[in-house]
């Protein structure tokens, strides 16, 4: 099995783009026996946060050993990462063994799916046969017309809303909490953490009980830890000492911690759990001394997120950023609010990819380039911030930079 031959093979599968509607894969799983009703589904969508919420549940409910399935979207080095049961991503073999049930189904059904609709079939086969308890399942855009949303879920969780992917899910607040309201269905309870009345109007119009954490735990106190780098939460009384790192991070632990309340686990299991959690990209040190730090913000409430926490430990002048940012997302915005907490930028490429820009095409997005400079090779972009002997080096604006940095630096 050439793996890398097999994965092109199913990255093709991206040429039928993408396509919002349940009716391909409602086809693809009633050929595989409708595997997606084997187990408790924890649905989570939302702009930013699902990702952090998922991996933070998964963590929980590990440790009150249930067996768990993962999926999330995208990956940042692998395709590995986007399923995950009990803790490990799905092997190569198991990828080879899962594409070729579904590739059979496929044909038998006669039908052309797009690659996340693939994907979805693998995964939901994966975990029957692995006989987990839970999956929590993100979703990969939306919502209501997402590849995710053929299952009835036990417990939503919808992270927030921001304006993304305006092109496919709406162009206010309302239109696009009203595709990820649509996971809902007759789910009994969604949790939320987002105040904004257009986003609760949409989710209030389902029929389930909002859980708002924002307001149930609204005397909660968060505070970073810079020495340890986490975040310490305080919620009546108790200190929650949770490993992912951020202001951000809170509302999500929220979520996950008000799903792990509902799922009947017990607060000190919750506790030990929180000290284990790793994500990858999010905030992460991917080294100390020099302090490099990777952050996958890659739109403008996510940069917003990411200033927080940088200008609560650094000064602009201590802050080196090495950026790219893809062509369709907010370039202008997301640089401007970078440069308030980063007095130096590094405009690098992402030219490789069809999405991706070069380093002088960001750089026309700024009406002040003071402190900018352009080096599309990343290594030498790499190179030149340690250079500079800056307190910490920043790594942001896509998770596509991120990939490349740890393929390239590690090589």
């Amino acid at each position: 099995m050439d793996i890398n031959k097999l994965l092109d093979e199913l990255y093709s599968y991206s040429m039928h783009g993408i396509k919002l509607g349940l009716e391909n894969i409602k086809k693809i799983c009633e050929e595989l026996g409708n595997p997606q009703n084997s187990y408790k589904i924890i649905h989570i969508a939302g702009t930013n946060g699902k990702g952090s919420t998922a991996t933070t549940l998964e963590t929980i409910l590990l440790e009150a050993n249930h067996t768990v399935g993962k999926y999330t979207s995208p990956h940042i080095l692998k395709f590995n990462e986007r399923i995950r049961a009990n803790g490990k991503d799905i092997s190569d073999e198991d990828i080879a063994k899962y594409y070729e049930i579904v590739k059979n189904a496929v044909e038998n059904v006669k039908i052309k799916p797009t690659f996340f609709e693939v994907t979805t079939a693998m995964m939901f086969k994966y975990f029957q046969d692995k006989e987990v308890d839970y999956v929590i399942l993100e979703t990969g855009m939306g919502g209501r017309f997402d590849a995710t949303n053929i299952t009835k879920a036990d417990l939503c969780i919808i992270t927030n809303v921001t304006l993304d992917h305006t092109e496919y899910l709406g162009d206010t607040i309302y239109k696009i909490a009203k595709e990820k309201a649509g996971i809902i269905k007759k789910c009994p309870k969604v949790i939320v953490a987002d105040n904004n009345n257009e986003f609760l109007k949409a989710i209030s119009e389902e029929k389930a009980k909002i859980i708002n954490v924002l307001e149930k735990y609204k005397y909660a106190e968060e505070k970073l830890d810079f020495k340890r780098f986490i975040t310490e939460i305080k919620i009546d009384g108790e200190i929650f000492e949770f490993s992912l790192f951020g202001d951000y991070q809170f509302k999500n632990f929220l979520c996950a911690y008000e799903a792990a309340l509902e799922l009947g686990i017990p607060k000190e299991i919750i506790k030990r759990a929180s000290k284990k959690v790793v994500w990858q990209c999010r905030f992460e040190r991917y080294s100390i001394n020099p302090l490099v730090v990777l952050d996958g913000a890659h739109n403008p409430d996510g940069m917003t997120e990411l200033k927080k926490v940088i200008e609560k430990g650094y000064s602009p002048e201590e802050v080196v950023a090495i950026v790219s940012i893809l062509k369709d997302k907010d370039i202008k915005n997301m640089l401007k609010i970078l440069k308030s907490v980063s007095s130096t930028l590094i405009l690098t490429s992402l030219a490789e990819n069809p999405r991706g820009v070069s380093g002088e095409e960001i750089c026309k997005q700024l009406s002040d380039t003071e402190g900018c400079s352009i080096e599309n090779d990343l290594i030498k972009a790499y190179k030149k911030a340690l250079s500079l002997n800056k307190k910490i080096i920043l790594i942001c604006g896509s998770f596509y930079l991120l990939s490349k940095f740890k393929e390239e630096i590690n090589e």
